[in-house]
């Protein structure tokens, strides 16, 4: 039965607010779900820029609609409009999932879930290691968390175009997390190979290297990877970047986006739903599909 079959007067409507937003799988993962446990629900995008973001949650508020994601540019600004905020996402100052119960909107943080899955079975080679966090955004603040919180690393490199905004977060996890041992970097600058070298992980937050601009990466420096670090992107479309390649190339244990993706889909569903995905299920069927888009 397709989507719009099942729509009628009982259907929930979830969703995801971005700008722009018509790269995310976020409504095809889903809806996809949706049908495949039989949920009168349907996720639908929402283009939203900053300056209309006050007004969209108005909306949502007024039209009733369930929950929905936050991706780029708002999981910063969103908080300050929220009636309650998880403790995780309070210390992290990011919302990607909202919740609107009894016309109250409640933030978290499913990055944080998908994150931490993802880096879990490599814990013995993350903890008290130098991690390189290549970004400053709502994403790279959702990682350094975790990184803190769930994998007790000694030091974090935090690489990024401009220092003002790499700077804010630094200062930011020393006074939230009590953290010091945050020092940050211009991206492009000629210590960022000795700095990625010397790193046991790598981690990029940043849309570099998505879909259609598969050929760009967070660092020019092919010099920047050995075998042993762990190189993870949290793009997920294309599955493998060019960044993951060059990094391959060097024989680093190298981790694609998806699995996080699915993993913290699948958190947010749970919390409009009550339901559980099947995560593996639904992390082949997209992976299947953006295999196939690759071709």
């Amino acid at each position: 039965m397709k989507i719009s079959e099942m729509v009628d007067h009982n259907t929930k409507i979830v969703g995801i607010i971005g700008h722009p937003i018509k790269h995310s799988f976020s409504p095809m993962m889903h809806n996809l779900t949706f049908q495949n446990q039989k949920l009168n629900f349907i996720y639908l995008p929402f283009d939203v820029p900053t300056s209309h973001l006050n007004e969209a949650l108005k909306c949502m508020r007024v039209l009733g609609i369930k929950g929905f994601n936050v991706t780029l540019p708002h999981k910063e600004k969103i908080i300050q409009y929220m009636d309650h905020v998880s403790e995780e996402a309070s210390t992290v100052g990011a919302v990607n999932t909202v919740v609107n119960e009894g016309n109250q909107l409640f933030g978290y943080n499913t990055d944080i879930n998908g994150i931490v899955e993802t880096l879990n079975p490599y814990l013995d080679r993350i903890t008290k290691s130098t991690v390189s966090v290549i970004g400053a955004g709502g994403a790279a603040r959702s990682v350094i968390y975790a990184l803190i919180r769930n994998f007790k690393v000694e030091k974090i490199n935090l690489i990024n175009r401009t220092l003002e905004r790499s700077d804010s977060i630094k200062d930011y996890f020393k006074a939230k997390m009590h953290f010091d041992e945050i020092s940050n970097y211009e991206l492009m600058a000629k210590e960022n190979v000795e700095i990625f070298q010397s790193s046991n992980l790598i981690i990029n937050t940043t849309s570099i290297g998505m879909l259609p601009n598969v050929d760009d990466t967070p660092t020019d420096f092919d010099a920047a990877f050995n075998n042993s670090q762990i190189v993870f992107d949290l793009v997920y479309n294309p599955i493998k970047t060019k960044f993951l390649k060059l990094a391959e190339n060097k024989g680093a244990t190298v981790l694609d986006g998806l699995k996080m993706f699915v993993v913290q889909g699948a958190k947010s569903f749970e919390l409009w739903t009550g339901e559980i995905m099947n995560v593996e299920s639904i992390y082949n069927e997209l992976k299947t599909k953006l295999s196939q888009a690759a071709e």
